[in-house]
């Protein structure tokens, strides 16, 4: 077993209280399935698919053969003027899956540089069809789109944004969708706020359309803390984006790859952006890769009306990495064969109803619930609540993601029944433990 390095100091943690972690350290040493193992030898449940990705468990025999091989075949392979076999066939599987009429993929190495890249693709694409004053992107309060300076920009997390200047200049941000008055405690999608997705009209009445080249959102905002779009919300939002020639990108980071029970997102709610980012599932977490999916108009009118023979000026030492292609090869199949997908969707009513079992817990104000995910909010104390609860699931054999005093959950899509029930009496005595 791997031993605790004796001094902690030099790493420093992203998004961790680096002084609290290094006095009691959760160190996790092995994985496999729906569990990790600690340094001392405990059983820790993956409630949250480690950070969202490992949406087939950990340990998945036909990935981690395919990465080996793949070192000793291939290592690295530069994506600028040349190419590898494994590249191509990975984008074409992608696409397979992906909405109709969006058949062509650009790799990244995570869902930050993905944002980043179909921010960069969606101006570029205005400029090509003489649309250049079309600049201003459109983001959502409480919205996430990882930590470059364009994500953090049109992402409204206020932490995310406040220690870094004026950011990127031209962007602005429609209202969030939470209510806890109208819709505490719904299942799927709540009833009530489809109607603040009007309030893209109002921004173009501000700006004009004529200025305006993206508006980007999450279908599901998962790290701010699993909020659902109210009924109807995204295909007005569609609805709106087509109307005034915006594009509309799906920041699909997270539910991508089957977290809503279906390949993405936009298959779950049925609408279709024009630009879709992922990243997490697609490699299962083994190796970093994340890519933008666009819509084949997108892409060919900027191959067509390219001004020099290389039609993006844009990319990435690592993009379509030979290593990462492998893993997301052999990711997409373990899907494909195991119907990872599908059990996911079998699996989300059980989720739903013991979810819902644990509303009357001291101090819960809401629970929410879509697909393979959930959330359960805790009357706000700046945080603390929920950094107590993640401790004290840790000490009970369970890891689970906190944002705030938000507790998110999504565990892989080969958990078992039983196991769905453990998380949840385990979180009822984390609750009743904690202050």
């Amino acid at each position: 077993m791997t031993t605790r390095p004796n001094n902690l100091d030099s790493y420093w943690m992203p998004f961790t209280a680096n002084k609290q972690f290094k006095k009691d350290p959760r160190m996790l040493v092995s994985a496999d399935g729906m569990y990790y193992t600690s340094d001392d030898g405990r059983q820790i449940m993956d409630t949250a698919a480690g950070l969202w990705c490992v949406n087939a468990g950990h340990n998945r025999p036909k990935i981690r053969e395919a990465v080996a091989n793949q070192v000793g075949e291939l290592d690295y392979c530069p994506s600028f003027q040349f190419g590898h076999p494994k590249a191509f066939e990975l984008a074409n599987q992608v696409a397979e899956l992906f909405p109709e009429g969006m058949n062509h993929v650009f790799f990244t190495n995570s869902g930050s540089e993905s944002v980043d890249t179909a921010l960069k693709i969606a101006l570029a694409y205005q400029r090509t069809i003489g649309q250049g004053t079309r600049t201003r992107l459109i983001g959502r309060e409480r919205g996430y789109h990882g930590t470059g300076f364009g994500g953090i920009t049109v992402g409204g997390l206020v932490k995310n944004r406040m220690y870094f200047g004026s950011l990127l200049t031209g962007a602005d941000h429609l209202p969030h969708t939470h209510n806890l008055a109208k819709n505490a405690f719904s299942k799927g999608c709540p009833e009530h706020g489809a109607e603040l997705a009007n309030e893209l009209e109002t921004i173009v009445a501000l700006h004009d359309a004529s200025n305006i080249a993206a508006v980007i959102v999450e279908p599901m905002a998962g790290s701010t803390g699993v909020l659902m779009p109210p009924k109807g919300y995204l295909q007005k939002l569609r609805e709106i984006c087509t109307k005034y020639g915006i594009l509309l990108i799906f920041d699909e980071v997270i539910t991508a790859f089957g977290r809503l029970g279906t390949a993405t997102a936009s298959d779950y709610f049925g609408v279709k952006p024009d630009i879709i980012t992922c990243a997490k599932g697609l490699t299962n977490g083994v190796v970093p890769m994340g890519g933008v999916v666009v819509a084949d108009y997108i892409y060919d009118t900027m191959v067509e009306k390219a001004d020099s023979p290389i039609e993006l000026f844009h990319g990435y030492t690592y993009s379509g990495h030979p290593i990462a292609a492998a893993a997301g090869l052999a990711t997409l199949e373990t899907y494909r064969e195991e119907g990872l997908f599908e059990r996911a969707n079998d699996l989300a009513p059980y989720w739903e109803h013991a979810l819902h079992q644990l509303k009357d817990e001291k101090n819960v104000i809401d629970i929410r619930n879509i697909g393979l995910v959930g959330a359960i909010e805790l009357e706000p104390m700046a945080g603390k609540r929920g950094y107590d609860a993640m401790v004290e699931a840790y000490k009970q054999g369970l890891m689970i993601r906190v944002t705030g005093d938000i507790l998110a959950f999504s565990p892989p899509f080969i958990i078992e029944k039983g196991e769905i029930d453990q998380i949840m009496d385990t979180m009822r005595r984390v609750l009743n433990t904690i202050d």
